[in-house]
């Protein structure tokens, strides 16, 4: 298991531990109305929102449908929701509250709101803007992370787009710097390959290969010309956000599939000896070391290496 995110992960569980003991002082507050955690959540929901079915609560809420739908349904029982069919489709329910719950639910948000003010009113005001700030930056995060987790966001992978260029050089800049210690030498490096990559871009022969996840760009390779024989790999980069589910080779099987039915003889490449993973991808992928040689470049000494797939 890799140490950093069992560490992290670690952090996040004495977050729980503390964050439930807290909840648990606090639920009295909803088990004498006679109400769940969860029934409360959803009536809170209904309290701020207009337009809201099952399905969207569900999503909302990361919920199994079918446990909402029991919740919703015993609320419903109680005379406490009202559901009424949607204008734009009739199989959804929009849910609302009845008068009987608005009546029963807002003293309760009242209590709710006192037990909150009071377990921070002991905090001063420059430690209570800090709770606040962390707080929402921890709501947002665990959010994504709850989403992912339950709908694995889908990578894509297209073609190059204006602007896409700046975010591969970027990229290699902020990576290469932060996991090898390169300079900023490198980046520039990447720019020129970049600039020279969009200003003789010959699309009959080259292509570049931008892997996005909900749209956001995660990843990039591209094709370029060398002779009527032979094309280059270049510009391989993962975000680690990305890494772990076989991206990059699927990246260099674009590549190879792009230049085998270009008729192209060779596929070659340049890294370097100690960029492990992408070495891993090279030789899973069939790629063969044909040359090495010492050199001192972006402010570090390496082990220059190049590669040779033949067609």
């Amino acid at each position: 298991m890799d140490e950093t995110l069992k560490l992290r992960a670690e952090a996040l569980r004495r977050f729980n531990r503390t964050h439930t003991s807290i909840v648990g002082l606090l639920q009295q507050a909803y088990l004498e109305s006679g109400f769940s955690l969860t029934e409360v959540r959803v009536l809170y929901e209904l309290a701020h929102r207009d337009g809201v079915t099952v399905a969207m609560l569900a999503r909302d809420l990361l919920l199994d449908s079918g446990y909402l739908s029991r919740i919703v349904r015993g609320l419903r029982e109680a005379g406490l929701i009202d559901a009424h069919p949607s204008p734009d489709d009739a199989r959804q329910q929009i849910l609302r509250l009845s008068d009987k719950s608005k009546v029963i639910y807002a003293p309760l948000e009242q209590k709710s709101q006192t037990e909150m003010m009071s377990l921070i009113a002991g905090l001063g005001d420059q430690d209570q803007r800090a709770l606040v700030v962390a707080l929402d930056t921890a709501a947002d995060l665990l959010s994504r992370a709850a989403r992912h987790a339950v709908h694995p966001p889908v990578i894509t992978i297209r073609g190059h787009r204006p602007g896409d260029m700046g975010w591969i050089i970027a990229t290699h800049g902020r990576l290469y710097a932060e996991e090898f210690g390169w300079d900023g030498t490198f980046e520039a490096m990447v720019a020129d390959i970049g600039a020279a990559f969009l200003r003789d871009f010959d699309p009959a022969w080259e292509y570049c290969w931008v892997a996005e996840r909900n749209g956001v760009p995660v990843g990039s390779v591209t094709v370029v010309r060398k002779s009527p024989e032979e094309a280059q790999l270049r510009l391989l980069i993962i975000d680690p956000s990305a890494r772990g589910n076989r991206l990059g080779e699927r990246l260099v099987d674009e590549c190879i599939r792009f230049a085998t039915r270009l008729g192209y003889a060779r596929l070659v490449l340049w890294t370097n000896d100690n960029l492990h993973a992408a070495r891993r991808i090279y030789q899973k992928a069939g790629f063969r070391l044909v040359a090495e040689e010492p050199h001192r470049s972006f402010g570090v000494d390496l082990v220059g290496q190049n590669w040779e797939l033949t067609l």
